[in-house]
């Protein structure tokens, strides 16, 4: 999949992967280590974000911005805005230093944090959620956004396949959500995709 992005936000994104591969492996603590999201799930998500005309995205998990850029990237072909919540202070600054280089700054919000305290204080509505931070906390983080997403909402979500087992108490939460279609891609650590129809 190759999707038709300007080749120097391709060029900086492809550098960007290659720096977070180097610097995860010489790192183990969360705290430095970027985790970038897979290049291949990244082009999916923005694949559905354009095809969905997502103008309200929400992401959980900034990094040093290789996704936020992604995420950017369709909202500014969407006429969209990304708001985009990190917990660790330095990976913000890389963040909006990368936003900055690549001209996406204005198409984000950048907010540092505890996102299950700014969820609680977003006030929304969001039409598309990427998940791609800290697992366990991510079904309370549904449960907050439940109320402030869009009728018509697209949920995604990082890390569905690996390691087996610890996003269950998400995945479950989604398939009990009504008018829900749900699954999940094997591509890349797995991509859990739901799409809530409109009532």
């Amino acid at each position: 999949m190759t999707l038709t992005m300007p080749p120097e936000l391709r060029e900086q994104l492809d550098a960007l992967y290659a720096e977070g591969l180097a610097n995860d492996a010489t790192h183990t603590r969360y705290t430095e280590r970027m985790m970038h999201l897979e290049p291949q799930t990244a082009e999916l998500v923005a694949l559905l974000l354009r095809l969905g005309q997502r103008r309200s995205i929400l992401e959980i998990g900034t990094s040093s911005g290789y996704s936020t850029l992604w995420l950017a990237w369709a909202a500014s072909t969407t006429g969209g805005h990304v708001t985009s919540i990190d917990l660790v202070e330095h990976k913000h600054a890389l963040a909006e230093a990368n936003l900055r280089r690549a001209g996406l700054h204005d198409q984000v919000t950048l907010l540092v944090g505890d996102a299950t305290a700014i969820v609680t204080e977003l006030s929304g509505p969001f039409d598309a959620v990427f998940f791609d931070a800290d697992r366990v906390s991510a079904p309370r983080q549904l449960e907050l956004l439940l109320p402030k997403l869009t009728s018509n909402a697209l949920l995604m979500h990082d890390n569905a396949t690996l390691p087996p087992g610890e996003l269950a108490p998400y995945l479950a939460a989604v398939a009990a959500l009504p008018r829900v279609d749900h699954m999940v891609f094997p591509i890349g650590k797995g991509l859990s995709v739901a799409y809530r129809a409109g009532a």
